[in-house]
């Protein structure tokens, strides 16, 4: 933003005045890119693996819940 402001400022758009504050944006920018790229893969790792996780629960809960009616069921019918 100071970049912009700063050229704004200028109130000139030749090469000189605008080389510097462009070039701090886009370093910048690349800084921002640098955090953000381990970020999102870090992000999508963690989610599948939650994800999995999720699954796995799913399917214990599934069969438990199986094992369980049976048993009842078996109880009742004595």
């Amino acid at each position: 933003m100071n970049a912009f402001t700063s050229i704004a400022q200028a109130s000139s758009t030749n090469l000189t005045v605008v080389a510097g504050p462009i070039a701090e944006a886009l370093f910048a920018t690349a800084i921002g890119l640098v955090a953000a790229i381990p970020a999102v893969i870090a992000y999508n790792k963690l989610s599948g693996d939650a994800n999995k996780m999720i699954g796995r629960l799913e399917g214990f809960a599934d069969e438990f819940s199986t094992i369980l009616s049976r048993q009842l069921e078996a109880r009742g019918a004595r």
